[in-house]
This record gives C-alpha cells, structure tokens and sequence, in this order.
C-alpha cells in the first residue's frame, strides 16, 4: 500500500506497524480522504526543499451545500401539512388583495396622493416616528434616517419572526409586501427633499425634513430624483417577490388540503 499523505511504499518489513496506519507518517489510510484535500502549489525554498503540503480546503462540499439549500427550503418553504378548504381559501382571498392593492401602488409611480393618502401611510407613520427615538443614540444623522430606515426594517423584523419562531410563512410573505410598501411609502418623501413641501408632523420647513436633512448633509440634492426612484423600485421588486413567494406557498398549500 502506498501512503496517500507522504507516498510511502509500504514494504514487507513494516509488519511492526499496523497495516492501516503508514509506518513513514503515522496517519491513518482510512481517515485521510485524499480527494477531500486539494494541494498548496508547491513552494521551493531557498534551501531546494520542496515545503509543499497537504491543507483541508474551507470550500463547503456538494452535501453541505444542499443540506443549506434544504434547511432554507424548509425555513422559508414550509406549509402546515393539514389546511382546511377555509383556511386555504381565506388565504387565497388575503393574498388576492395585496397583490392587487400591491398593483395600486406601483401603477401609480411615485404619487403622493395615491402614497400618502392611504389608510396604511397612517398606519406606517408611528413606527416611522419610533424609529428616531430608536436610533437618537446613534448620532444626528443616524437618528434622522432612523424613521424612514426603521419603517422599513421592522416588517423584515415580522418576516423572521412568522418565519422562524411560528413556521407561518404566507404571514411572512406579507410581511415582504409590507417592507416593499414602505419603501414605496418614502419615494415621495425622498423626491419633496428639494422642495419640503409635504405636510409633516413637524410642520413645514427646512428642521422637519428628514430627506431635505439628510441630502443636504451628505451633498446629494442633485441625485433627489435617483434616489427617490431607486427606493420605488426596491419597493415594486418586494412586493413583486412577495406576490411569487406567497403563490408558491398557495400552491403547496393546496396540495395539502384536508377537511378531516
């Protein structure tokens, strides 16, 4: 037997030591998977030794990487294994609804009358406040940014919690339309930044403007309009990702209908 480790020849002599383990290395043949353990470019130093050496490679193998890819398939896939016709038909309505009140928003760009005057803007707007007192600590700036940043975490926040401690993934998707909507929801807020003409709860004028704020002391005025649609967009893509996340669970969750 040759060694797989130094390349050790075996020879009849070495009946001293036990055949599994290489009389040269000591390491056992068995435990040293050869083709799980790439090889170091040899290294010549100055001294003409080649200085080469086996390393275990950090590279995840095929088996872990589908153990990961099953673990997030049943954390964010998973549906009950019994749903009765009326639970899966109250969810099929609910589902119907975002996606259409979802198709509302995004048809109508960024409008502040379309945004802001919904009933969720409203809804939005105390988590949106909380976010300053929430990030104040964190500086001038991080406390500014902190209502529009923690309106949009928090449903991300919810997504976790449906999804990792209560296994109920459709309330997770809507908590993606939700996250998706908020981002929505500050695209006309971002776009008024030049303006600050919006009625705020501060009131009117420059003090009270997160955006105008936050724009100026960064110096990206002139970008307004970019920055406002890039949040729209991230908005759409949400609430559309949301949409294909909560139709695939529909469709599994049909499959295991039982009214018994």
């Amino acid at each position: 037997m040759k060694c797989p480790k130094c390349g050790y020849q075996r020879q009849a002599s070495d009946t001293h030591v036990h055949e599994g383990i290489c009389p040269n290395c000591s390491i056992a043949y068995k435990k040293w998977h050869i083709h799980d353990k790439p090889q170091k470019n040899a290294f010549i130093n100055h001294a003409g030794i080649n200085t080469s050496d086996d390393y275990e490679s950090t590279d995840l193998t095929q088996e872990q990487q589908a153990g990961l890819g099953k673990q997030f398939y049943e954390a964010f896939f998973s549906v009950p294994e019994r749903v009765t016709t009326v639970g899966f038909y109250a969810r099929l309505i609910l589902f119907a609804v975002f996606m259409l009140w979802g198709g509302y928003f995004i048809l109508g760009g960024i409008d502040w009358s379309r945004i802001g005057g919904s009933f969720l803007h409203n809804v939005i707007l105390p988590f949106h406040e909380f976010g300053h007192v929430f990030f104040a600590p964190f500086g001038r700036f991080m406390a500014i940014l902190g209502g529009s940043l923690f309106q949009v975490m928090m449903p991300l926040g919810l997504l976790l919690v449906f999804s990792m401690k209560y296994k109920d993934n459709f309330a997770a998707a809507i908590m993606l339309w939700w996250s998706g909507q908020s981002f929505i929801d500050i695209s006309p807020y971002i776009l008024d930044a030049r303006y600050r003409s919006l009625p705020l709860v501060g009131g009117r004028g420059e003090s009270s403007h997160d955006w105008g704020n936050l724009l100026t002391m960064t110096n990206n005025l002139q970008n307004t309009e970019f920055i406002a649609g890039f949040a729209f967009v991230i908005g759409t893509l949400l609430i559309i990702l949301s949409g294909i996340w909560g139709a695939l669970l529909l469709y599994k969750m049909k499959q295991n209908i039982n009214d018994i």
